[in-house]
């Protein structure tokens, strides 16, 4: 199964290329910030995703839940253009993720795009993992400035300035100074998502954000991503904290074994779950 062999898909991300530059601005903000269509992705003879189906709306938060080895983890991963696909499409604001269409002989196939355009695409979706990941010969500012001023070329006295508003933001002028040794678990997770918002991401993904912290530290992390979410951030958690899902999530997904066996309000899912994998599932983490 290759990625290049697969026909476009409709969608919403089609309706919106066809409709040209005439469309209305309406119609851009009805559109999905994130597009899926039927995603797979293998390592070897290991089928991880199984033709995944999802779209995210602009400005809200979409929460993945599921057991290890689901996929929900690769899903983000391929999202950010971090693995190739094996077959689908992802289209983020419209715009195909990782490759470009070419037609021939009535068949449209995908060819990989330059390193360089895939790295500035990459630039506008913000990442945030389970390991911090912090540069450890780096204060907290210097941290937030560095790919600003390395990859966008922003001056660093801009970058200073950024990087001490998304500090403040996050709860942390005061530690501004200290290096990640210095910091607490919870304070070096929220510098990374300081140093995520810093390239002015048009998505931000969170992959299980809290899980490589004590249980004290969760929440002053949790509290900063509601602050994110009230303030229109588009949004997918991959997270096993169900009271955020249920408290935050404007949508909630049940990954298993690849795929995606349940979907919708939170309030449904995590109250009334039609499938019993999902009754199985949050039985266990309840």
């Amino acid at each position: 199964m290759t990625a290049d062999a697969l026909d476009r898909p409709s969608g919403a991300a089609a309706a919106a290329a066809a409709a040209g530059p005439t469309a209305s601005r309406a119609d851009a903000d009805a559109a999905p910030m994130v597009e899926i269509v039927g995603v797979h992705k293998m390592f070897g003879d290991l089928h991880v995703l199984k033709g995944v189906d999802l779209e995210v709306p602009r400005g809200s938060v979409c929460v993945v839940l599921g057991p290890s080895g689901s996929g929900k983890s690769t899903l983000l991963r391929c999202i950010n253009e971090l693995e190739d696909l094996t077959a689908g499409r992802i289209y983020v604001d419209g715009d195909l993720i990782g490759y470009r269409e070419v037609e021939k002989n009535g068949t449209k196939r995908l060819h990989r795009l330059h390193p360089k355009v895939i790295a500035e695409q990459r630039s506008r979706i913000g990442m945030v993992f389970q390991r911090f990941n912090l540069f450890p010969h780096m204060t907290a500012l210097q941290n937030v400035m560095e790919a600003p001023v390395q990859v966008r070329g922003l001056s660093r006295a801009k970058a200073k300035e950024r990087a001490e508003e998304l500090l403040a933001r996050v709860g942390l002028a005061d530690r501004m100074d200290h290096y990640p040794a210095q910091l607490s678990g919870g304070q070096q997770q929220r510098v990374a998502i300081a140093r995520a918002l810093a390239m002015d991401p048009e998505l931000m993904l969170f992959d299980e954000p809290t899980s490589a912290l004590d249980p004290e530290l969760v929440g002053e992390v949790l509290a900063v991503m509601r602050d994110l979410a009230e303030s229109g951030m588009t949004m997918i958690v991959v997270t096993h904290e169900i009271g955020f899902a249920r408290e935050v999530g404007d949508h909630v997904v049940f990954m298993d074994d690849g795929a995606i066996v349940e979907q919708g309000d939170p309030r449904e899912v995590l109250t009334n779950p039609r499938e019993e994998r999902t009754r199985e599932f949050l039985a266990h983490v309840l």
